[in-house]
């Protein structure tokens, strides 16, 4: 399953609406970057987040999760407390393919400053705005600018279809719209 190029990714979302809205080049001018690499998609954060606090001491429970656990944060930046996390959405659309799985990689320029996003895969046939989670590694606060590049997806196009793929088991994450907490 090699993994695929900008040429294939530009083809997948100009007849599939894959990626929406898509950018068909490198921007950077300022921003941390986002679009088309040449082996992959550079996604934005948008600028809506999920900040985890224990102002109310709950305990993170996925099977039973209380949404006291966080604070609302929206605009063109988030302040991700020391070795604190948070959910965000991305500001693309996706639209995965039956053959086709993407995998979420966070990007170098937050790595290296400590902020981690979680490894995720994004499975055939599944739809809707990623969640994101990032995690701040580090004993200080730390900046995510909405708007702006913070994951980068890699593609690979399997050999054959899934037999059964996530719209067919009727996923529990499928058509996100905003930041999704988690289910069961």
């Amino acid at each position: 399953m090699p993994i695929k190029s900008d040429k294939w990714i530009r083809r997948m979302c100009e007849e599939h609406r894959m990626i929406e809205p898509f950018v068909t080049g490198q921007v950077s001018d300022g921003k941390i970057s986002y679009g088309i690499s040449s082996y992959g998609y550079d996604i934005r954060v948008s600028s809506d987040f999920k900040v985890f606090t224990n102002v109310h001491n709950s305990v993170v429970d996925p099977k039973n999760f209380d949404d006291r656990s966080f604070v609302d944060i929206t605009g063109p930046e988030c302040i991700i407390p020391p070795n604190s996390f948070a959910l965000a959405r991305t500001e693309e659309y996706f639209r995965i393919p039956r053959d086709v799985l993407v995998v979420c990689v966070g990007k170098s320029t937050y790595a290296r400053c400590g902020l981690i996003v979680n490894v995720t895969p994004l499975e055939p046939t599944w739809e809707g705005y990623l969640t994101l989670e990032i995690s701040n590694t580090t004993p200080l606060p730390a900046k995510v600018y909405g708007g702006e590049g913070i994951a980068q997806l890699l593609f690979f196009e399997g050999d054959e279809e899934p037999e059964v793929a996530y719209a067919d088991r009727k996923g529990k994450y499928m058509n996100q719209k905003g930041v999704t907490l988690p289910k069961m």
